[in-house]
């Protein structure tokens, strides 16, 4: 019986400190649902009232009934905390107070808060901006926490949420506070009942020519919506537990598998036949739609050979997740991989036992562990031949000078124990012999220990036990010492050369992660490209003795070529590699036939480059080696994107402390020239006014003295907006308000500056409210119409129209001018940006950066390009798309996603 394994010291002690962290913090439950209406609130008051009736102290912080009397009638006996009052646009709104929610868990041991809907936004002035940020300063503080949500609100299933029901929910709660809920408990209601319930006025209460509860079930409350919600709270919810299981396993040795979950674990041979057992393995995983792993284990002394390399790397390319074990025992290794991994089905090849009393990998996996299923896959018995020629076929020839050294060494020992003979005891000479199949072993290995233990026993009967050279015996205890002494040779040998080969191994391993850690310390430091290339270089000449280059991508994504590179360079190669992601040239299925091997360097945001790696000989690099260099190219990559972003951030740094200044020079000269600019207005009014009355001449002269004021005034209106634009001075006074009375707003202020233009008009009747600041998209929308009238004919049209999306809602204005600058369209939103660098038309280019500030402000984007017709510009064409938002009367969320999200 193997010795049962033990738990890891370092994952023993870091479950002790996390479970001295979570004793210090209070314990969240969740009342998990799929959709509104589930029941989860009246659950959770449920569930107080029986934790009250146990003496635990409760209190609501806060629990939205909806007016439901039922729930009420649970709310109504349980303690409830104050709520605070909080100004908010000329109204006080109440929302949670953390305050004293704080002191009634200073006040109570074991406390216990009710925080219903989660995924809340707190009003504009609370500590926190979202209700589950309250929710963890409370278990910070010890104190426990209920609350409820849908399964909508998870950060990570928003968008498939939005996919499937076509209704985007803004309030969101991060999967990382859901996973480390203490509990969720999941509340379940089939869509028929809750489509009953609807019906019953049971979800939305029936008011007065409110008809809420139809067009909830016209729209968000469908059988088909209900029934994929469902499907994605269970499943969340059930990969949630199955985490958890892994968690529990994963702080026991040795535990038996759980079939909780299929999985598979493909068991490849050193044999021919492994391909065989990774093709079985993967249309059964494919059958089942389950994951699966493929390991081969790499018994001490015989190392992986070319035939199970490809058998792993196939398995790698059909989905599996491969490793290679090193163990003196098959069946041992692969009982544990399968148990750490929770593997409950292993797949291995059977074949025809070579002697009678040798038992198969399956027979022992059969006895160590009765919790696994054993799938066999059937070979051929050609293939089964072939593979039992197999491993000394890619092992070589056998170590024959070994073979050599130790009869030389049995010899040596026979030579200078005989003159010995009367001098030692029979027994000294035994230990003397031993000693020698020890030393073998240490050097040579498991064979030649096997022969040193045969030829001394050997040798030590024919040359010192009586009667003298000859094979017989006197005494019949003499074949008792000889068993023994072969046996103890034969096991002290063997467990020599194992020790030796581990220590080898280990040896290697510990090789391998000091070279690691010695590269990531001198990438650490590095503080440019070259020096990447030089640091990679010289690890891989020490670690595989190959040459390498390193090619990093430039802005334009051009491959360049750093300084130092050895290998040569295919530049078709590389670019494919870089362009798909993906391995190419010697080794993989692209490009076999090149000479190197070219890795994408894949860093966390982007693929920053390619690195060439160029063997020394034909050998094919193995699984290990392989991962070997995918971390080497990994860590590459992370430097240079580290690199990367330092430059982006010094260029930063020195374009904000430009716009900086350039922002506070804008807003003193704004300032200082708004005065003398009204001075000079109301002088050219009291001119026109003053007896005696001016003459033709005069008055045209105080006429453009007043209008260049007032475009001077317009111009340093623009600089000082765009000044506290820039500055992030501007709140947004945001309320849902209808697009047409926007866009009517603007017409209307640019009323003299469009009189003889076709405006045409077209806004669909079902455009939704925005949540916008009206004033400021207002003056978006006068910028890009007095922008119009500068750059076009006086008597052409100007369109204005809106397209609805399925998050968005697109604005577009079109002019019939001469367009924008080809190549510029996107420059044309810089500060101090023009069409035409020389031009008449008055004007310095805020216009537009205003618009795209303003516009950002509010989510959205702004862009313009030119309209074309044959080849022909018809004009230019800007769009703004804005978010659509949930209005408050939306349908099909929780009274907490019908709120607007608090800017």
């Amino acid at each position: 019986m193997s010795e049962p394994a033990r738990p890891d010291p370092d994952a023993l002690l870091a479950q002790v400190q996390e479970a001295e962290a979570r004793s210090r913090r209070g314990s969240l439950k969740i009342f998990f649902g799929a959709s509104a209406g589930v029941g989860k609130t009246y659950a959770m008051l449920s569930a107080a009232r029986a934790a009250r009736s146990q003496d635990t102290p409760v209190t609501i912080g806060v629990v939205e009934t909806h007016g439901r009397p039922e729930t009420e009638a649970l709310a109504r006996d349980l303690p409830r905390l104050p709520l605070r009052s909080v100004p908010y646009r000329g109204h006080q709104l109440h929302e949670f107070d953390i305050d004293a929610a704080l002191a009634f868990g200073a006040q109570h041991e074991n406390a216990l808060v009710l925080l219903d809907e989660l995924a809340h936004s707190n009003v504009a002035g609370s500590r926190h901006p979202k209700r589950w940020q309250d929710a963890e300063e409370l278990l910070a503080a010890g104190i426990d926490v209920w609350s409820t949500m849908n399964v909508q609100h998870l950060e990570s299933l928003n968008d498939i949420v939005s996919g499937i029901t076509g209704i985007r929910v803004w309030e969101t709660v991060p999967d990382r506070f859901f996973d480390d809920a203490d509990e969720v408990v999941v509340v379940d209601l089939p869509p028929d009942e809750l489509l009953e319930r609807l019906k019953a006025g049971k979800v939305y209460l029936p008011r007065a020519d409110d008809n809420r509860a139809e067009r909830a079930a016209a729209n968000f409350f469908r059988k088909g919506n209900l029934l994929a919600l469902r499907e994605l709270a269970l499943r969340r919810t059930a990969d949630r537990v199955d985490d958890e299981m892994r968690a529990y396993r994963a702080g026991s040795a040795d535990k038996p598998v759980w079939p909780n979950r299929e999985a598979l674990l493909a068991a490849v041979g050193p044999g021919a036949h492994g391909d065989k057992v990774v093709r079985s393995s993967a249309r059964m995983a494919a059958q089942l739609d389950v994951p699966w792993h493929a390991v081969h284990v790499e018994i001490p002394g015989r190392p992986m050979g070319e035939v199970a390399q490809r058998a792993l790397q196939l398995a790698e390319g059909l989905g599996a997740t491969t490793a290679t074990l090193s163990a003196p025992d098959t069946a041992t290794a692969l009982v544990r991989y399968a148990r750490e991994h929770n593997l409950a089905r292993l797949v291995l090849g059977r074949r025809a036992r070579r002697w009678p009393w040798q038992r198969s990998v399956a027979d022992r996996i059969a006895e160590r562990a009765e919790d696994l299923d054993l799938v066999q896959v059937g070979l051929p018995a050609t293939t089964a031949a072939r593979a039992r020629t197999a491993p000394s076929a890619e092992r070589g020839d056998l170590p024959w000078r070994g073979y050599g050294w130790a009869t030389a060494v049995c010899g040596l020992t026979t030579l200078l124990l005989t003159p010995l003979l009367d001098v030692l005891e029979l027994s000294n000479i035994v230990m003397l012999f031993l000693l020698a199949v020890v030393g073998v072993s240490l050097v040579h290995g498991r064979g030649p220990a096997v022969l040193a233990a045969f030829l001394g026993v050997a040798l030590f009967d024919f040359f010192f036990v009586p009667p003298r050279f000859t094979f017989a015996v006197s005494d019949v205890e003499y074949l008792v010492t000889f068993g023994v002494m072969l046996v103890v040779a034969l096991v002290v040998g063997q467990l020599t050369a194992g020790l030796k080969l581990q220590a080898e191994a280990a040896t290697q391993r510990e090789h391998r992660v000091r070279s690691l850690y010695d590269m990531s310390r001198d990438l650490s430091a590095a503080l440019l490209n070259t020096q990447v290339a030089e640091i990679g270089a010289r690890f891989l000449t020490g670690e595989f003795g190959a040459r390498s280059a390193l090619l990093v991508a430039d802005e334009h994504d051009r491959l360049q070529a750093m300084e130092g590179g050895s290998a040569p360079v295919d530049t078709a190669v590389a670019q494919w590699a870089f362009d798909r992601g993906e391995e190419a040239g010697r080794g993989t299925d692209t490009l076999p036939a090149s000479a190197c091997l070219v890795l994408p360097l894949k860093a966390p945001m982007r693929v920053r480059g390619v690195l060439v790696v160029e063997p020394i000989d034909s050998r094919a690099w193995g699984i290990e080696q392989r991962r070997l260099l995918q971390t080497c190219a990994s860590l590459l990559a992370i430097s240079l994107e580290r690199i990367h972003y330092i430059e982006v951030a010094q260029s930063s740094t020195v374009q904000i402390e430009s716009e900086r200044l350039r922002n506070s020079l804008l807003s003193a000269i704004s300032h200082d020239l708004r005065t003398p600019l009204a001075s000079l207005v109301g002088l050219a009014d009291a001119l026109e006014l003053t007896p005696p009355a001016l003459s033709e001449a005069q008055r045209e002269v105080v006429g453009a003295m007043r209008q260049s004021a007032q475009r001077m005034n317009a111009l340093v209106n623009n600089l000082l907006d765009m000044a506290r634009l820039q500055a992030g001075a501007v709140q947004l006074n945001r309320a849902w308000q209808p697009l047409e009375e926007v866009v009517g707003s603007a017409l209307a202020a640019c009323g003299t500056l469009l009189t003889g233009r076709d405006i045409r008009v077209d806004l669909p009747d079902d455009l939704p409210l925005l949540h916008l600041d009206t004033v400021l998209i207002e003056r978006v929308l006068v910028n890009l119409l007095e922008n119009a009238t500068k750059y076009t004919p006086a008597d052409s049209s100007i369109e204005i129209a809106a397209r609805v999306r399925s998050d968005t809602v697109a604005i577009l204005v079109d002019d019939h001018g001469p367009g924008l600058p080809k190549g510029r369209e996107a420059r044309v939103f810089e500060k101090f940006e023009r069409g035409q660098r020389e031009s008449a038309t008055p004007g310095v280019g805020l216009g537009l950066a205003i618009c795209r500030a303003i516009v950002e402000a509010h989510g959205g984007t702004i862009e313009g390009h030119n309209r074309e017709h044959n080849g022909a510009v018809q004009g230019a064409r800007f769009v703004i798309t804005l978010p659509r938002g949930t209005p408050p009367a939306d349908l099909g969320t929780t009274a907490a996603t019908e709120e607007a999200p608090t800017p």
